[in-house]
């Protein structure tokens, strides 16, 4: 049975974690030995066209599993799920509608429901996804998870980074993301001037990443300390990452925040929501803060950043924390081979998918 992937969706604007998750884990490399094949697309209307139509046109042909680490399952595709395995990295479709835009909300939100309501196989990317997936799925389902292995894409290192000094009158923070509502980035930008209340004289907020919906980066642009430098090639981002002090997340929600590990290779503290996702990916690394009061989450900060060896103690988490992950991440890859390659070498295909109940309110 032949092991189908969907790659329309990369190539088709800048890379972010959509697009190096696909990369990490759904490339011939990383899937070996199972040699899938890989269905791409030129420009956002082959996109389209192949995600709505060209990958059922496949399954209807074939007897073949299709792995879809992009975008949500077309709604065409549902007569096949039982032979379609999506990859769910967050679960904002649904949970956070009122972030979505109107193009996520025709194109990919309702397909989404569909998919999370009726197929029978889903791969995550961590446990708060898969715990968040279970209270909407059907009750037979099988999650399984497929965490990432970081890598340092940015080369990124250390350095002199213990060495600075441990009372900064300045401190420079950096948040990567497109400015969008669902990142919250306003937000960050009041920590940071809760940060100078507390007497750092000098505060400022690097913003990277592309401008998307909303007016988030209308209101940025006005607030002092600010500086939004856009999308950027990945050597402008590293040099950013390395002249940080810390980096901030304010996110709403998010299914793992890849970045925020990316980030640890620099040594650098990473300033995160107390949400369960980021204590499972940040360990006992982070700086855990309430996104909803910045006056508490700067004394936070404020407090995790006194004495005199807090950098020298990031630099050493920050790797530990990388090394957690990482061995994880390994073996989840073992058990999604092996998953994969049982059913691929199945010789009677399926059984087929039955309608899912709809949740109850309370899910």
């Amino acid at each position: 049975m032949t092991v189908y992937v969907d790659h329309t969706h990369l190539g088709q604007r800048h890379v972010s974690g959509l697009e190096r998750i696909t990369l990490e884990l759904f490339s011939a490399a990383a899937l070996a030995p199972l040699d899938p094949v890989a269905v791409t697309a030129q420009g956002r209307r082959q996109m389209v066209v192949r995600q709505t139509f060209g990958l059922p046109a496949i399954m209807a042909r074939r007897n073949a599993i299709l792995l879809c680490p992009g975008f949500p399952p077309s709604p065409l595709l549902y007569p096949f799920s039982s032979r379609v395995i999506p990859y769910i990295h967050d679960m904002f479709l649904m949970s956070r509608r009122q972030d979505l835009n109107a193009r996520a909300r025709l194109y990919m939100a309702q397909p989404f429901r569909l998919a999370v309501q009726s197929y029978r196989r889903f791969l995550v990317n961590s446990q708060d996804t898969g715990a968040k997936l279970s209270a909407h799925c059907r009750g037979d389902a099988e999650i399984t998870l497929y965490r990432p292995h970081v890598r340092n894409v940015f080369n990124l290192r250390p350095a002199d980074r213990a060495s600075r000094s441990a009372a900064p009158r300045t401190l420079r923070l950096v948040a990567v993301g497109t400015v969008e509502p669902r990142k919250n980035l306003v937000m960050a930008a009041r920590i940071a001037a809760a940060l100078r209340e507390r007497g750092f004289e000098d505060v400022t907020l690097d913003i990277v990443g592309r401008n998307g919906w909303g007016s988030d980066w209308k209101r940025l642009e006005k607030m002092p300390g600010v500086i939004l430098h856009g999308y950027l090639a990945a050597e402008r981002s590293a040099e950013l990452l390395q002249a940080a002090d810390a980096l901030i997340c304010s996110s709403h929600e998010e299914g793992l925040g890849l970045p925020l590990l990316e980030a640890q290779y620099a040594g650098l503290p990473i300033i995160a929501p107390d949400d369960a996702v980021f204590r499972e990916v940040l360990g006992s690394s982070g700086i855990f803060v309430d996104r909803r009061d910045e006056r508490a989450a700067a004394g936070a900060i404020a407090a995790a950043l006194a004495g005199n060896q807090w950098r020298n103690a990031y630099v050493d988490a920050a790797a530990r924390n990388i090394a957690r992950w990482n061995a994880l991440a390994d073996g989840d890859r073992a058990v999604v081979i092996r998953m994969i390659g049982e059913l691929a070498q199945r010789d009677h295909g399926f059984p087929p998918v039955r309608p899912a109940k709809q949740p109850s309110r309370a899910a």
